[in-house]
């Protein structure tokens, strides 16, 4: 069985550049999994994720989070502002097909903004999920 953020990062990924809205801001080459500070404006990058085992013996259930970073060039937040609204609209439809998974819940946990000294804004996005093994 994969591990549940790694498939929540793929079906992530999907939505975001499936969404017409958010590919107008944001190109599908500028949402990655990355480590390093961004390289192109805008982006979104794919983040850090944590799985927290659910109840039971059999541990089929995982609560995931996944956090994705916006960034791009401005001197104020408004341009993440946007791309977050539309971050928001793509992740809020269902079903999530995920391989290997159901996805009970989801839901955006938090939106945060902030400004760098470098004339660059960033805004995280905060997704949990609920995912439940399928087949186990």
């Amino acid at each position: 069985m994969a591990e549940p953020s790694l498939a929540l990062q793929a079906a992530i990924r999907a939505r975001l550049i499936a969404s017409p809205v958010v590919m107008a801001l944001v190109p599908a080459d500028h949402v990655q999994d990355r480590n390093t500070q961004p390289e192109v404006f805008p982006c979104i990058l794919i983040g850090e994720a944590q799985t927290l085992p659910g109840p039971g013996l059999a541990r089929t259930r995982h609560e995931v989070f996944a956090d994705l970073h916006i960034w791009a060039e401005e001197p104020g937040l408004a341009t993440a502002k946007m791309i977050a609204g539309t971050i928001r609209d793509a992740l809020r439809t269902r079903p999530w097909l995920v391989p290997g998974f159901h996805v009970a819940d989801s839901a955006i946990r938090q939106t945060r903004f902030l400004r760098d000294p470098e004339g660059v804004s960033h805004g995280i996005i905060t997704l949990r999920a609920d995912m439940v093994e399928v087949g186990a």
